[in-house]
C-alpha cells in the first residue's frame, strides 16, 4: 500500500479544522487549544481495521483523558454513518465527517492507495499528535490499530 505523501512534518503548525460531530457538536482545532489532540484519520466507518482502531482508543479513553488528551476521529463518511458507528461501538469521542475532503487534503492524508491489486483514491490511516499550541509533535503513519493507544503513549509523554 502506498504511503500518503502529506506535506506536513513534525514541528509544523497543524491546519485548522472545524466540523460537526456525530452528536451535532461543533469541534474545531481552535476550540481544543490548550489540550493535546490525538487527531486520527481513518478510511471508513464499520470496516474491520477501522473498528479495531476506534475500539482500542475507546477502551483506553479514560487513560487518554486522564493525561489531558482529546481524541478526534475524521473520515470521509457522513455524519449519519458516524452516528451509527459511534452508537454501535459506544465510541465516546467526536467523529467528524469530511465529505468534501477539505480536512483530509489539508492534512495530506488522501491519495492513491492499493488494496488487493486495485488502485484507488482514499484516506490513508494516519494520526497526528498536536500539542497545546497547535503544533504537530508526532505523526504516526500506518498506525497499528490494535495497539494504537500504546503507540501514542510511547511516543507522547
Amino acid at each position: 500500500m502506498a504511503i500518503a505523501t502529506h506535506h506536513l512534518k513534525e514541528g509544523d503548525k497543524a491546519p485548522a479544522f472545524k466540523g460537526v460531530d456525530q452528536n451535532g457538536n461543533t469541534v474545531s482545532l481552535a476550540g481544543l487549544k490548550g489540550k493535546k489532540v490525538i487527531l486520527y484519520f481513518y478510511p471508513h466507518d464499520m470496516t474491520p481495521t477501522c473498528t479495531v482502531q476506534a475500539c482500542n482508543l475507546r477502551d483506553n479513553y479514560e487513560t487518554l483523558l486522564a493525561k489531558g488528551y482529546a481524541v478526534v476521529g475524521i473520515s470521509i463518511d457522513s455524519e449519519k454513518s458516524h452516528q451509527k458507528f459511534a452508537k454501535k461501538y459506544d465510541l465516546p469521542f467526536p467523529l467528524l465527517p469530511d465529505e468534501d475532503l477539505k480536512i483530509v487534503h489539508a492534512y495530506g492524508v488522501f491519495g492513491e492507495k492499493k488494496f488487493m491489486g486495485r488502485i484507488f483514491d482514499g484516506t490513508h490511516r494516519t494520526t497526528f499528535l498536536i500539542n497545546e499550541k497547535g503544533i504537530i509533535d508526532k505523526i504516526i503513519n500506518k498506525p497499528v490499530s490494535k495497539n494504537h493507544t500504546e503507540e501514542i503513549l510511547q511516543l507522547w509523554k
